[in-house]
């Protein structure tokens, strides 16, 4: 059935308003970067290496433990009721955060901090991917990691803005005592606020997926929520194939039907996925941009510069996603993902290894970041948001999730290793080497998707 009388000003108001799970995502992941040299001096862990990475770190203790739960909660209290406590914990996080004046209590926030971005990268592509027209699915999940890039970049510059310059050669109790010091680094987690506030009260006016209501027998109010979307015909339709799918399922549910055979192959392929998305280590570039930069070549000024380049045309290509996912399919942009990063990284990791540096690393690096933003970045989370079975959907988001936030830190984690066992040469050609292996994966275990309904792509990949 084709999808021509939905309702597009519906359906993108309460995806975008979703999406903002996405933004806050992106803003309280980078906006600890900026206040960073700060607290640090704040709380006197400045010459602490292991203080210093777990100020840094701890939020990914929350993201862990928001995914493994996500499943389980969303599961049974809806994907709306999750994404309204994700938005009161990202404000609760910012205000303690902000207002912290010791170490643990600023610990505990950004903990829970991670535990929202945890609930947030599950349910906001899951609840889009459940609530659009299959015509349109593949661009209105694609905004969560537009959101995502954006507040990135929000928090960026939010943190320009607050920052007032440090002269050059302040000593640590100078910055100490300076507005930056003592107060800036708050505002810095403070600013957050506005989103948060904006994304908790506008939850309240999104409906629930009509998917999660239909499991629960729900029809009516699934009903009225499909026709609001496509009309009376098209919720009919959909109605029926929602319903299909679970009556043609035994009563078992959640992470107890993930052990079902039939699910094996799916979920396999959701968490290799999401694994491969973090594997690919162009995260590395994000995470230790001074590294890769100085290895390049670059002082401190060029990298500050070409960070906010970098940015910058993560943003743009991530446009280039949205238009082309739904034209040209999922797995063409996957297969371009990963084999241009396995031949860029092979010619990166050559000019590094002969010792090249200057401006064509870091054109190369800008043609990495292009990649990954039009293809594997916002595709991955796609497909592992319509690829699960609507019984399983739930958990097995939360298990992808997991191994996504868990492969995020071993990468972020390993580099440093690596870098000084490998060299900044032998580091990239073995992400090469993981970008070619995902290659092969993808071309001979993925499925296009581009176009289907949920309940299609499920008998599909039940088979």
């Amino acid at each position: 059935m084709k999808d021509t009388k939905i309702n597009k000003t519906y359906i993108l108001g309460i995806s975008l308003i979703s999406a903002l799970g996405g933004l806050l995502f992106g803003y309280d992941w980078v906006v600890i970067g900026g206040a960073k040299p700060f607290y640090e001096k704040f709380f006197d862990i400045a010459g602490s290496p292991a203080l210093q990475g777990w100020a840094m770190s701890s939020a990914l203790i929350g993201c862990i433990v928001g995914s493994m739960i996500s499943g389980f909660l969303s599961g049974r209290y809806g994907r709306k009721r999750l994404l309204i406590l994700a938005a009161f914990l990202f404000i609760l996080s910012a205000l303690g955060t902000g207002a912290s004046n010791a170490f643990i209590p600023f610990i505990i926030y950004r903990i829970l901090g991670g535990l929202a971005i945890g609930l947030a990268s599950n349910l906001s592509p899951m609840y889009i991917a459940e609530i659009a027209p299959a015509s349109a699915r593949g661009k209105l999940v694609s905004l969560n990691q537009l959101t995502i890039v954006i507040g990135i970049l929000a928090a960026q510059w939010v943190n320009w803005m607050i920052a007032k310059p440090v002269p050059p050669g302040f000593t640590d109790m100078e910055i100490l005592n300076s507005w930056n010091g003592q107060t800036g680094w708050r505002w810095m987690f403070w600013a957050e606020n506005v989103p948060a506030a904006l994304f908790f009260i506008l939850m309240f006016f999104v409906p629930e997926s009509p998917r999660w209501l239909m499991k629960y027998g729900k029809t009516q109010k699934s009903t009225g929520i499909l026709t609001k979307i496509g009309g009376i015909e098209y919720a009919q339709h959909e109605i029926e194939n929602i319903h299909e799918s679970f009556s043609n399922e035994d009563k078992k549910s959640g992470y107890k039907a993930l052990r079902e055979s039939k699910y094996q192959k799916i979920l396999v392929i959701g968490i290799v996925l999401a694994i491969f998305q973090q594997w690919c280590g162009i995260n590395v570039i994000f995470n230790y941009a001074e590294e890769v930069f100085s290895a390049a070549g670059y002082e401190v000024s060029d990298i500050l510069f070409n960070i906010v380049l970098t940015g910058s045309v993560n943003l743009i290509f991530t446009f280039v996603a949205i238009y082309t996912v739904d034209k040209l399919g999922r797995k063409p942009l996957m297969l371009f993902g990963a084999g241009g990063l396995a031949i860029i990284y092979a010619i990166m990791g050559l000019l590094y290894y002969t010792g090249f540096q200057g401006w064509p690393l870091l054109v190369l690096v800008i043609l990495a970041i292009a990649t990954y933003a039009m293809s594997l970045a916002p595709v991955t989370w796609v497909l592992i948001s319509e690829i699960f079975p609507n019984r399983i959907r739930g958990a097995a988001m939360a298990v992808a999730t997991l191994a996504l936030w868990s492969a995020s830190f071993v990468l972020a984690y390993s580099f440093p290793f690596l870098n000084a066992g490998l060299g900044a040469s032998g580091t990239f050609w073995l992400y090469g080497g993981i970008s070619l292996a995902g290659f092969i994966f993808i071309l001979k275990k993925l499925p296009e998707t581009k176009g289907k309904s949920l309940e299609m792509i499920e008998k599909e990949l039940s088979k």
